[in-house]
């Protein structure tokens, strides 16, 4: 029996020799990103003589899908996508800029979410109302639009959904961002603190942590995040609750993390633009319908999904404001409006309705550890 104990790897190798296999490592990186910049150059050429769009999000989700499955480790899911969606964006950049509205102002979750989708060095362009995101992209000031579409915790934005009724605009990704609530301060110290100040929800989803941890400190709501991360800034003694983006960009200091009461609070962002994105092998199709006002009228336009054996991944009813007692149901269904069975799907529910909207076949998001 050989009793010899195979050695850690790297147990023989000196910290300065490790660090030569870094350098040597990132020389390496360097020289193929810049040829991956190159070939994006040149591919950014080419779509401009064939007129096809700049940029593709279909194309960069199946980039993003095919690295999560062939990642081996030990980098993390979420940390491939992160760096990936860097790289993308810089080629994407040299391809055409992209301007980006969001629910702003910088440094809310929105924006957190906007820059996860479309990486840092796009444009981005805070607008104050989730309405005013929309008119922006109608008009053509941004290429795409960020806004929140509901919250694991908290339900749907019933007013995001409400503004597809009158809009034109299509959904073209979706974007999953963890919700986490930082308490913010200037010098970082719970002692100092005799007034937080914070947007509504945060406060209500962090009722217990600060029952617990500051019952006798009064609460001052704010318009957002990061209004109150900016008020906070002001004095020592103040405090916010924000996002971790809003302690950078105010150079404030965390006093405590992840002060949530439920973990995993996730939010959903839509992606809106003009454009219908091609079928990438994992999209969602997402209708708004309005079904007649007689007995059994939503189970019979359904019914054509369950017999195609289609998921159904969400259903939601919303008021049509033009009627009372009258609504209209939004849907998600698994797979491409390009796919037989889903098309056909659609098409017969578009018989059995009085009015449908096809809102947009796109991207299923790309796994991380935000979903």
């Amino acid at each position: 029996m050989n009793n010899t104990m195979e050695k850690p790897f790297g147990q023989e190798e000196s910290l300065e020799s490790l660090r030569q296999t870094i350098d040597s490592l990132d020389d390496q990186l360097l020289a193929l990103l810049n040829r991956r910049m190159s070939v994006a150059q040149k591919i950014g050429l080419l779509k401009r003589e064939q007129k096809e769009e700049i940029p593709r999000l279909d194309r960069e989700a199946m980039i993003l899908r095919r690295l999560c499955e062939n990642n081996q480790g030990p980098l993390d899911k979420q940390a491939l996508v992160n760096i990936f969606t860097d790289i993308i964006c810089a080629g994407r950049e040299m391809q055409m800029p992209l301007r980006i509205v969001y629910l702003g102002p910088e440094a809310t979750f929105t924006h957190m979410a906007a820059m996860n989708h479309f990486g840092r060095s796009a444009t981005f362009m805070p607008q104050t109302s989730i309405q005013d995101v929309f008119f922006d992209v109608e008009k053509g000031l941004g290429r795409y639009g960020v806004v929140p579409v509901e919250n694991s915790i908290e339900g749907s934005v019933n007013y995001t959904l409400d503004l597809f009724f009158e809009s034109d605009l299509k959904i073209c990704a979706e974007n999953y961002l963890t919700i986490s609530h930082e308490l913010l301060s200037v010098s970082g110290a719970m002692e100092d603190i005799k007034i937080v100040y914070s947007h509504p929800q945060p406060f209500g989803q962090c009722r217990r942590w600060l029952r617990k941890h500051l019952p006798d400190v009064p609460l001052e709501e704010c318009s957002s995040t990061s209004a109150a991360a900016k008020k906070a800034a002001e004095t020592k003694a103040a405090a916010a609750i924000a996002g971790a983006e809003a302690a950078r960009l105010y150079n404030l200091k965390v006093v405590a993390s992840k002060i949530e009461d439920f973990a995993k609070n996730t939010t959903r962002f839509l992606i809106i633009g003009k454009e219908n994105t091609k079928p990438t092998g994992k999209d969602k199709t997402s209708i708004m319908f309005s079904a007649p006002h007689v007995p059994g009228a939503l189970h019979k336009v359904l019914e054509p999904i369950a017999k195609a054996g289609i998921n159904m991944m969400k259903l939601e009813s919303r008021p049509s404001k033009h009627k009372n007692w009258s609504y209209f149901f939004f849907v998600d269904l698994e797979g491409h409006l390009e796919e037989p069975s889903v098309r056909a799907t659609v098409d017969h529910m578009e018989k059995l309705c009085r009015f449908v909207k096809i809102l947009g076949s796109y991207p299923q998001a790309v796994p991380g550890d935000d979903q």
